[in-house]
């Protein structure tokens, strides 16, 4: 949302542009990964459980080396997507897309400073089931419900004062993750974390916004 000037009685900043983020493919994988494959994994700062308790219902614990080496692998590989999602990435990147060869290694470089780290990556598709896709296919189509709000409904319209004074102080783009509870992190020098329960709380978005001066 963006205006070449002032509108008068507005109270979005002209020139304030703000990214929501609401489905960060990377995270979202490897959160789902977490939960199904009982991973528990160990580490600093590590992110609350999904808010959606049904992925483990059906969870077999397993010791096997495989399962051994992700639980390992998680921490790292989070850490390393959460930093990429920080990113704003310059526009002129996706125009440059078009200039490169089918297969070249230009794209392929492009491509991957686009899409970042990934638990594919790393791992590959061993442990993404058939249930990923259920779930995440039910996700998005709840989703898509909660999106028909009024602008005025927004969760950054409701919580617009404080997403002003986050605004000036650098913050340009909002990522979520359905995870329980709040889990508010500043992430890069333009971004802040936060959970999906959060940025729908107006008090809690609010205080949420404040970390990020």
């Amino acid at each position: 949302m963006r205006s070449s000037v002032p509108l008068p009685g507005n109270p979005w900043p002209h020139d304030m542009v703000i990214t929501v983020e609401d489905n960060p493919h990377a995270l979202i994988d490897l959160l789902w990964i977490r939960e199904t494959w009982n991973l528990r994994p160990v580490g600093d700062d590590l992110p609350p459980p999904l808010s959606d308790e049904s992925v483990t219902v059906h969870v077999r614990p397993e010791s096997s080396d495989r399962v051994t080496r992700w639980r390992e692998g998680w921490p790292s590989i989070w850490d390393a997507c959460v930093q990429h999602e920080g990113l704003l990435h310059d526009a002129a990147m996706f125009d440059r897309l078009p200039e490169t060869a089918n297969g070249s290694p230009e794209r392929a470089e492009l491509l991957h400073a686009l899409h970042g780290p990934s638990w594919r990556d790393e791992f590959g598709d061993e442990a993404f089931t058939e249930r990923y896709e259920t779930w995440n296919r039910a996700r998005f189509e709840a989703q898509s419900r909660r999106r028909h709000l009024s602008a005025d409904e927004e969760p950054e319209r409701v919580s617009l004062a404080a997403l002003v004074q986050a605004w000036r102080a650098g913050l340009g783009k909002i990522v979520t993750i359905p995870c329980q509870g709040s889990y508010t992190r500043v992430i890069g020098r333009n971004a802040l974390l936060v959970t999906e329960e959060t940025r729908e709380e107006p008090r809690r978005y609010s205080e949420a916004l404040k970390q990020f001066r």
